[in-house]
């Protein structure tokens, strides 16, 4: 059936190709729909040009009704034999999906509807494919992710989620510069990947035959700018990373970071709390969302949560006694997924996964991690054995990731050399020595506090899992 379709499909732009030009390079559109839509009254007496997709067609013999529609509203076109021409032209070849351009006087049926009767009127790209919607729907989840384009077309939600997207960021740029951060660039690929517990991808330079990786972070180039002389810097980009998809996972998504240099942490989670509330407002309209059926109220005061108590109550382990060997059991017991040879930090991020996030509904912060799971923050002074970081939660989902940075070049050669050690006993995600990171920290860096957000963080506003709310996500090869 589809293939016979697509077949008339092309003995119509033959027949019209005979005549005219159906991709012309130009067309003549004065204004948008929605535009001649909002002062249609105004506009009845004069002649307008308008341009866009044919979404239905009703051919009554003499007199042919079309949808046009634009990206900002439809329109009635009304042809009509001895008014419109090239009237039996495009009657034999127009087809829904067809772009045309339209001239003509805006009018009102009988029936009241705002239309545009046409005087001329012409194909400017034949579309040579049946939309989905007129011949099996597009339903399929997997279908409307590989062919994004189409879901675009057919599901208008879809459209409005992605332009609610373009208000996020937004969003998130603006609520930054007015705080007087100053937004840069840096480089896609590094010679040592840092900043993120992440498998990171490998390619090949040709011009200076050298391997590089894709980053798996921001963190690290912008705060060698702290070393610079630059004081509050973020950066919106593309991070990559080489690991398993899941409903909060990607391989490749887009990240913010920024850094302030004389924050501490505290100051940061002020601001990143107000942050999130201007976010959420300027994005969905209000300070509630809904996930998985629950209500989420982004717009109170969050609670603080502390790590170590909460995973004694949670996990049943005190995480200042605790052995790796119990560690190791419980992680067992949990069915946790990890090494053999897993680090204490894996270890507890494991069981802290299973048993403390998910927990995590309501917007709050977790604070007070343990050093072992945080090896580029700075040491709590009050408290051993502990760092001073911080988490926005939300949906049993971390929504993000900030702390006072470590500045301590000696400590932090101690950190990456541990995470050497993990990775030597099979951990592939543990971070790597950076000496040239280290080497700017011995210039001096000031004290600063720093933080990061994903675009998961727009799909759990949207109750959705992340590649659904990525407009080309990466997607394996079909069969």
């Amino acid at each position: 059936m589809k293939e016979e379709l697509i077949r008339e499909r092309a003995r119509k732009r033959e027949r019209y190709a005979r005549e005219a030009d159906p991709y012309p390079a130009r067309v003549g559109r004065d204004e948008s729909i929605a535009e001649t839509l909002a002062s249609f009254s105004k506009k009845r007496a004069g002649a307008r040009t308008l341009a866009g997709r044919v979404t239905a067609l009703r051919d009554q013999g003499k007199i042919v009704f079309a949808n046009l529609t634009d990206a900002t509203g439809t329109i009635q076109l009304v042809l009509e034999e001895g008014t419109t021409k090239p009237f039996a032209l495009l009657k034999e070849t127009m087809d829904i999906g067809d772009f045309v351009e339209a001239k003509g006087k805006l009018t009102t049926t009988k029936r009241g509807t705002k239309s545009l009767a046409v005087a001329n009127a012409r194909i400017i790209a034949k579309s040579m494919r049946p939309l989905p919607v007129h011949w099996y729907g597009l339903s399929d989840v997997e279908t409307r992710l590989r062919k994004r384009y189409l879901d675009l077309l057919t599901h208008p939600e879809t459209h409005a989620m992605f332009l609610k997207k373009e208000r996020f960021w937004d969003s998130v740029r603006n609520t930054l510069k007015k705080e007087g951060f100053h937004e840069v660039e840096t480089g896609v690929l590094e010679a040592v990947p840092g900043g993120a517990d992440a498998e990171p991808f490998v390619t090949h330079h040709n011009a200076l035959d050298m391997d590089f990786y894709l980053r798996i972070s921001l963190e690290l180039p912008l705060k060698r700018l702290l070393v610079g002389g630059f004081e509050k810097v973020f950066e919106i980009g593309r991070v990559f990373r080489n690991e398993g998809i899941d409903r909060e996972h990607l391989q490749d998504y887009t990240a913010m970071e920024c850094y302030a240099a004389y924050w501490d942490e505290e100051r940061m989670m002020k601001f990143v709390e107000a942050l999130y509330k201007q976010v959420v407002k300027d994005t969905t309209g209000g300070s509630t969302t809904t996930y998985g059926g629950v209500t989420l109220k982004w717009g109170g005061k969050w609670k603080r949560v502390d790590y170590f108590e909460a995973f004694k109550k949670d996990a049943g382990t005190d995480l200042t006694k605790v052995t790796d060997a119990e560690l190791r059991m419980k992680a067992k017991e949990l069915g946790c997924s990890v090494e053999a040879g897993a680090s204490r930090g894996r270890l507890i991020d494991a069981i802290y996964k299973k048993t403390v996030r998910p927990k995590l509904i309501q917007p709050c912060f977790l604070v007070g991690h343990p050093k072992e799971v945080s090896p580029l923050a700075k040491d709590d002074p009050k408290r051993a054995g502990r760092v001073l970081r911080f988490q926005p939660m939300a949906a049993g989902s971390e929504m993000g990731n900030g702390w006072a940075e470590l500045n301590d070049p000696k400590e932090q050669r101690a950190r990456f050399e541990e995470q050497e050690r993990a990775r030597a006993a099979g951990d592939k995600e543990a971070q790597r020595l950076d000496e040239d990171f280290i080497e700017a920290l011995e210039y001096g860096m000031p004290p600063a506090a720093g933080f990061g957000l994903s675009e998961r963080v727009f799909a759990v506003l949207m109750d959705k899992p992340m590649r659904e709310t990525t407009l080309f996500p990466l997607m394996k090869s079909e069969e």
